[in-house]
């Protein structure tokens, strides 16, 4: 008789991962979608947001931060720069996020679960801070003397009249997403790699930081919020136990060769193995 911790055939664990696979873009596509769709609800409070800025921007000047005008002056040497800048800001962020998660899917599978529950909190967050204290971006604030570069050189993803855009809240400046999501990138990339060369991946929130406050679509402060924010989601949500073996450099000595384990995953059955796919590792995580 046949025990029923046998695995089902070879046709199981294809479907099995399809499965898995499905689901898990159904979750981050019906997050995404709800974040989306919270931050519009902010749209219409557009003196508040401008109040806030207002606040904002006196905070900066009475820590002595350095003015976003410096950095924005920079740019603006030249067309080609500021237009390199404005196409970053536009181009990279949700590209290099999906690109960073679908990596970790398939080659970190216990990576790619604690990164995909600390982009959740982080922008679970987020969202709460956007609906309770909507801000204007420095573009839009008077005091800053500052130009919205991507709306003069080009490319935007924006309207010039924020009360037209019905596809982007431009009255959710803190925290910076754009900042949160870089700096997580580049921290998911340090721990679930071992290259010498790892840290080099910080220069991604570094540029993007020069980014979002030279094309002044957001102050010195809202990096400064994400990063708290990212900090706080990390010291909550543990990190993988284990460490998994990484392809570039050979699987590590030891009877648990080519295996893995995620965060809550049961210690398991004898008879039954270990999922050695990523699509199965991830699927054993939730």
């Amino acid at each position: 008789m046949t025990s029923h911790t046998t695995p089902a055939g070879p046709a199981a664990g294809p479907r099995a991962a399809r499965r898995r696979l499905i689901r898990e873009l159904l979750l981050v596509a019906g997050f995404f979608t709800v974040y989306k769709a919270g931050r519009l609800l902010s749209t219409d409070r557009t003196d508040e947001a401008l109040r806030n800025a207002a606040r904002v921007w006196d905070a900066e000047r009475f820590l002595h931060l350095p003015g976003e005008g410096a950095i924005q002056r920079l740019l603006v040497h030249g067309d080609a720069l500021v237009t390199t800048a404005n196409t970053y800001y536009a181009g990279v962020h949700f590209p290099a996020t999906a690109l960073f998660l679908v990596w970790l899917y398939v080659r970190r599978p216990a990576h790619y679960l604690w990164t995909r529950r600390v982009l959740a909190g982080l922008t679970g967050a987020a969202l709460a801070l956007h609906l309770s204290f909507p801000l204007a971006p420095p573009r839009l604030l008077d005091a800053a003397r500052l130009i919205d570069t991507a709306q003069v050189y080009g490319p935007t993803v924006y309207k010039a009249a924020p009360a037209e855009d019905t596809l982007a809240n431009q009255f959710a400046a803190m925290p910076s997403l754009h900042f949160g999501w870089a700096l997580m990138l580049a921290l998911g990339m340090i721990a679930a790699t071992s290259s010498r060369w790892r840290f080099l991946w910080l220069l991604h929130p570094l540029l993007t930081l020069l980014v979002i406050v030279g094309t002044a679509n957001h102050y010195w402060l809202d990096a400064a919020v994400a990063a708290v924010l990212l900090g706080a989601a990390l010291l909550l949500i543990p990190k993988p136990r284990t460490s998994e073996p990484d392809p570039d450099r050979g699987a590590r000595p030891g009877p648990d060769r080519g295996t893995g384990s995620e965060p809550g995953q049961d210690i398991p059955v004898r008879s039954l193995p270990r999922p050695r796919s990523a699509a199965a590792a991830v699927g054993a995580g939730r």
